[in-house]
């Protein structure tokens, strides 16, 4: 495998700084003023915040503009495969993610500029962000929150076009707070006086309530899913209200009934922040939008080969029992048009809530590989994370990694029973490595 520049530049980079969160804007704020404060200069920003839907949101939010002819700049995190994920730049037709050469080049020019100062990595890539989307000329960028909202590195955006916030549950309550209330605050922390607010699909009452009165205190013109716009599926068709009144649409391509919310949220956001929209654009939007990694089906390649003949292999990097519950459903979706055994092939990172994770699968899965995470320190042992799965009422093994896991599988398979359904996921981290080993990482 090619290393790339601008890989090395971010490994030097890490080997420096800490790889974690430090949930403060002093240092970013430092580096941007030595920067010539490029988030200053940038086109109008949708900035997307929430625990689970951000990243489809934002893909959602793309497919929209590109479908209306607008040029987009996209920032989303964690990667899955490459750093340059994190960054799509705008072009005729459709943005593409950075090239080698212009990443390393801004890589190397924040790093400089930071002058080895105590900072973290993920505040230069967020620098790095800024320096691109000031520098390419774009319409409009979306921007993805990466931890919170308050504190994080993105929120020092002045006057976004418009502040996203999608489904807050729990996670991340060593940084965020252990009360769906006190994420919700932190989250609502990237609402700035007078901008526009959309607020997406809430799975407590709690949590929107704390965002309601955010943006009302700060005068803000607010659209709430539920109360100001929705989606709902009706004859297999899309339906969006909003005050402007009905559009019948295609369902979106993204599976899982959760994604109508999150299509709903970005139509509302695109219109809030400036941009018309036409039916025709939304409806292109929902049969193009592409989103790696989230309910995906997994492209044939080098892992997919070593399944049962015939199985259907999907990923998913949700890790948090809100994310366990909207794809357990999707999966339900995808049992009710074609029936199949259902087996998983889990690994997670021990900051997540596992046993969480895995309770919305009881009753579906037949039976759960639990498997490494390779990428992360963090990751849970394999045989520890088979034990979290057994207390969600799942039967569980561990297993080595992926592979022996479609192999153990194949070669196990009662060929008189239907092809399995196989979700891999529990973790970004191991959706990554499985889209690297399989050769078919996001483009």
């Amino acid at each position: 495998m090619t290393t790339l520049e601008a890989d090395l530049e971010i490994e030097r980079l890490l080997a420096l700084h800490p790889k974690g969160f430090d949930l403060s804007l002093d240092r970013i704020t430092r580096l941007l003023e030595r920067l010539g404060n490029p988030q200053d200069h940038m086109p109008p920003v949708i900035h997307i915040a929430g625990t689970n839907g951000k990243g489809s949101t934002a893909a959602f939010s793309r497919a929209l503009l590109e479908a209306s002819g607008r040029l987009v700049h996209v920032h989303t995190s964690p990667h899955l495969v490459n750093w340059h994920e994190r960054y799509r730049l705008a072009a005729p037709g459709g943005g593409k993610l950075v090239d080698d050469d212009v990443l390393a080049d801004a890589v190397r020019r924040v790093g400089e500029a930071n002058r080895g100062e105590k900072i973290t990595v993920f505040e230069i890539l967020t620098a790095v962000t800024f320096v691109l989307f000031s520098e390419h000329p774009a319409d409009v960028c979306i921007i993805e929150v990466g931890l919170g909202g308050r504190f994080d590195a993105t929120n020092v955006i002045k006057r976004p076009a418009c502040s996203v916030i999608m489904p807050v549950s729990m996670d991340h309550e060593a940084y965020l707070g252990d009360k769906v209330e006190l994420i919700a605050a932190e989250k609502a922390g990237i609402i700035k006086r007078g901008c526009p607010v959309v607020v997406g699909a809430q799975e407590t009452e709690a949590a929107q309530q704390v965002l309601i009165d955010t943006a009302e205190r700060l005068d803000c013109p607010l659209e709430v899913y539920g109360q100001d716009f929705v989606a709902f599926e009706e004859n297999g068709r899309m339906v969006y209200q909003d005050e402007s009144g009905l559009m019948d649409l295609s369902p979106p391509r993204l599976p899982g009934r959760h994604q109508f919310a999150n299509a709903a949220a970005a139509i509302a956001a695109v219109k809030a922040a400036g941009f018309p929209l036409t039916e025709r654009a939304i409806d292109k939007a929902m049969t193009s939008v592409a989103w790696p990694g989230r309910m995906q089906r997994m492209p044939q390649g080098a892992l997919t080969e070593l399944a049962p003949k015939g199985a259907e292999v999907w990923i998913d990097g949700g890790h948090n029992p809100g994310a366990g519950t909207v794809i357990s459903e999707a999966l339900a979706e995808q049992e009710e048009k074609s029936p199949r055994p259902l087996f998983l092939i889990s690994g997670m990172i021990n900051t997540k809530d596992q046993t969480g994770y895995f309770k919305p699968f009881h009753g579906m899965a037949r039976h759960v590989y639990t498997v490494p995470v390779t990428m992360s320190e963090s990751g849970v042992p394999n045989e520890e994370l088979a034990v979290r799965a057994t207390e969600a009422g799942l039967s569980a093994e561990p297993v080595s990694s992926v592979a022996n896991a479609l192999m153990l599988l194949r070669d196990t398979w009662n060929e008189n029973e239907p092809a399995p359904r196989i979700l891999i996921g529990g973790s970004l981290y191991l959706v990554g490595e499985v889209l690297a080993a399989n050769g078919t990482p996001p483009t």
